[in-house]
């Protein structure tokens, strides 16, 4: 994958029911994370989701760096990780998630998103664990989703030196291609699309069908394509630095080469949508933006 993501194998299972962990023991059949009421006018609840695969070795320094002041929960949803990252995930008081079966990277974030908005969130945030994104960006990335001027934030390395920051050169340039590719397709002026970093309004997350998406990386690109398509949905990007280090996952050639040409399939089939040659379910909004 050109944006980097947390570790996930190259074969993704069938989806299994999940098991949930709030600081305790494993519970089967699982219970929906409670929401916690809020007045109107109280400010939007930021919940914190992790798609976590193996991420034992980064998980502590990602949690670290969190601002805790302004996020009300964090979720870790584990795809059947091989490490301890649910042990330290607890140990930390995280509510967790645990597939019973690999779902993959895409697959994970659906029930990290499910999760959040059963939860009450008002704006997720979608933390990659690999602590490759810093997570002390995250008022900045918030602010345009509280004021509502946007409904989808990223975290862009591209605002800034991504080589400098240790981005492979190859990764480099295959993400400008694909980024402006992208750029032509859906009409916007984005310095990166395949980022680890991103938050949504509670609003966008209810308009698109994004269980629709693929369970593999490129669910973060038909997301976005969804975002589009719905029309009236703010985006936006702030700045984050470029950090990689042999702890941080990091998805090898042959599997970027495999998500370049699934992004190359979203980008041909938003435009097949837009200009009503062949319709999508997928770029077709749950319910219209308000």
């Amino acid at each position: 994958m050109i944006g980097d993501a947390t570790r996930y194998p190259s074969t993704v299972q069938s989806p299994e029911e999940a098991v949930r962990i709030t600081g305790g023991e494993p519970t089967t059949p699982p219970t929906a994370l409670p929401p916690t009421p809020r007045s109107t006018s109280a400010p939007a609840r930021v919940v914190i989701v992790m798609p976590a695969y193996n991420a034992a070795r980064t998980l502590e320094r990602t949690y670290a760096d969190i601002p805790h002041d302004i996020v009300e929960r964090i979720i870790l949803v584990d795809d059947v990780s091989g490490d301890e990252t649910v042990d330290i995930a607890r140990q930390l008081g995280l509510d967790v998630i645990i597939h019973q079966q690999n779902r993959g990277y895409g697959g994970n974030q659906k029930t990290c998103y499910d999760a959040a908005l059963e939860a009450g969130a008002g704006i997720v945030v979608m933390l990659h664990p690999d602590y490759q994104y810093d997570a002390t960006r995250i008022p900045d990335l918030i602010a345009p989703i509280v004021d509502g001027s946007s409904d989808l934030m990223l975290g862009s390395r591209f605002l800034g030196d991504p080589l400098a920051g240790g981005m492979p050169r190859w990764k480099y340039f295959s993400n400008r291609f694909l980024t402006g590719l992208e750029n032509r397709a859906f009409g916007l002026h984005l310095s990166e699309y395949h980022t680890g970093l991103r938050a949504y309004s509670r609003r966008l997350l209810e308009t698109i069908p994004y269980h629709l998406n693929s369970d593999d990386f490129v669910f973060d690109q038909e997301l976005i394509a969804q975002v589009v398509a719905a029309g009236g949905l703010g985006i936006g990007e702030i700045a984050v630095p470029t950090r990689y280090f042999d702890e941080a996952s990091s998805v090898g050639f042959r599997r970027s080469v495999v998500y370049g040409l699934s992004t190359l399939r979203v980008v041909a089939r938003f435009v097949l949508h837009r200009l009503r040659v062949r319709r999508s379910p997928k770029l077709t909004g749950r319910r219209p933006v308000p």
